[in-house]
């Protein structure tokens, strides 16, 4: 099983090995998709977490007794068809390559299992037409 979560930790955490104890103490793997930490120290990390349903769970809870917020990740941005005129000025900034044209009909496609939620796509448009669903 593979889920898509987003990490908030608190000042007081930020320094504790905490993900480390994923792969240790609950045989998870994941992927860092992408990390920050502010000004004020808090920490933000969007992952993919891979393992069973149970472990993940487990390791979930672990989070959480830890101070750590969760929350689910969308896999998803939403297009603005209407809005959208098929410039391809965000797929020259998608570092993923998860917006790409169609050769046919030139028209914008998105790839959501390559999508990270980077936002570098909806900071680009000049319609205005991609917003990022977290």
């Amino acid at each position: 099983m593979t889920r898509r979560l987003i990490l908030n930790f608190p000042e007081k955490i930020v320094t504790k090995p905490i993900t480390y104890r994923l792969i240790k103490d609950y045989d998870l793997q994941f992927n860092i998709l992408r990390a920050q930490i502010t000004a004020d120290v808090t920490g933000k990390i969007l992952i993919e977490i891979m393992g069973s349903k149970n472990k993940i769970e487990e390791g979930i809870k672990f989070l959480e007794s830890e101070g750590v917020s969760i929350q689910e990740a969308s896999k998803d941005i939403i297009i603005d068809k209407e809005q959208c005129i098929d410039c391809g000025v965000c797929i020259s900034i998608c570092i993923t390559q998860s917006l790409m044209l169609d050769k046919e009909t030139h028209k914008l496609i998105f790839d959501k299992d390559k999508c990270i939620l980077c936002g570098l796509c909806q900071n680009c448009c000049p319609m205005d037409a991609i917003k990022l669903k977290v």
